[in-house]
Parts: C-alpha cells; structure tokens; sequence
C-alpha cells in the first residue's frame, strides 16, 4: 500500500502538483469529457490545490477556475485561477464577489470530505452531510448543461443521494479511480447534463 501511495505522491512531486489527487480527477475528465477551454468551474474543498491546478490546465486561458477552502494553500496559481480561502456554504462577501462574474458555473468539481473519527458510520453520515451541501451549491450555480462530480465515502445511503440527484441531471454513473487507494472507501459521482434547478 506504501508503494502504492509513493507512486502517485512521487509522480504529483514531479509534475509540480499540490497533492497526488490530482490523477483521481485526471481518470474522470478522461473518462467523461469534463473539461472543455473556455468553462468556468468552481472547485469546492480546493486546497491544497491540485484539482484546480488541473482544471486551470484544462479550461485555458479564455476559462477561469474558482478554487474555494476553508483551509489556506501554499501553491502559487496562474491568472486564470482563484483561491479564496473561505466557507463556501456561507455568504461571505469576498466569496459571493468571486463568483459573481463567473456564475453560472459550466462545472462543479467537489473532493471534498469531512475529518474522519474512524467512526465508520459518523464519517459516512459525515460525507453525506458534505454531500447534500454541495449539491445544494450546485442546484445554485451550475448552468443548465453543466456537470457536477462529488466525492463519497461509500454506505448505504450512498444510491439515496444518487436518486436525489437523478431529476436534475441527464445521466448519474458512480466511478472508483485507479489512483484511489484500493482499501479506500470513497467514490465519486458524476452528475452530467445538468436540467436546472427545477429538474
């Protein structure tokens, strides 16, 4: 497992990303075709940096990427980035001023996930919870045809919040990465042709 981890953490050192989850996104955007240049994204849970490092790799510099956490980064972005170090479930000024001219949003990207207690059940609850809240940002500020991917740690409530999610989106496909460590619990889903906020 130590190997295992090495590899991608020595591979993200190389290629100057933040941190080595950068490849979990990497396998989505080859998978489904997330990226196009010219989007504009918002990245929830951001830091350290790798997920919007690449997603400001993908749109170009005609796209702009939003990178949001409550925790700071060390990583340095180019112009077509922003990191703001804020809640991005709050009301914050200085938060909805960064959107603003960026809303809405072609995609919404969340690694997000909750301090784990090692309390299986709470750290599932916990996900959820993540979960819920980030899809409400979605039902927000995603465009119509937009797409939304979200990380979650794996229950049984897990095919819940994907029905929830089914009305508003046009295909819904759960998907492991290779680059998730096999003992891993977490999955992302994919949410892809957004039909609105009234579904």
């Amino acid at each position: 497992m130590k190997q295992y981890q090495d590899k991608y953490f020595k591979r993200a050192k190389k290629e100057n990303y933040a941190a080595r989850s950068v490849y979990k996104l990497k396998e989505m955007d080859k998978r489904f075709k997330l990226f196009k240049p010219g989007q504009t994204v918002l990245d929830l849970g951001a830091a350290p940096g790798s997920w919007t490092q690449f997603a400001g790799e993908r749109v170009g510099k005609t796209g702009h990427v939003l990178g949001v956490d409550i925790q700071e980064t060390k990583h340095s972005f180019p112009e077509n980035i922003t990191f703001l170090q804020a809640d991005v479930f709050s009301d914050a000024p200085e938060l909805l001023e960064a959107m603003e001219p960026l809303r809405p949003f072609d995609l919404i990207i969340s690694d997000m996930a909750p301090k784990t207690t090692g309390i299986k059940f709470a750290d599932q609850a916990n996900s959820l919870e993540l979960c819920e809240r980030a899809f409400e940002v979605a039902l927000k500020y995603l465009k119509t045809g937009g797409h939304f991917t979200v990380k979650i740690f794996e229950s049984g409530d897990t095919k819940d919040f994907r029905d929830a999610l089914r009305p508003y989106f046009g295909k819904i496909k759960n998907f492991k990465p290779y680059s998730s460590r096999s003992e891993s619990k977490e999955i992302f889903i994919v949410a892809l042709g957004f039909k609105g906020a009234d579904g």
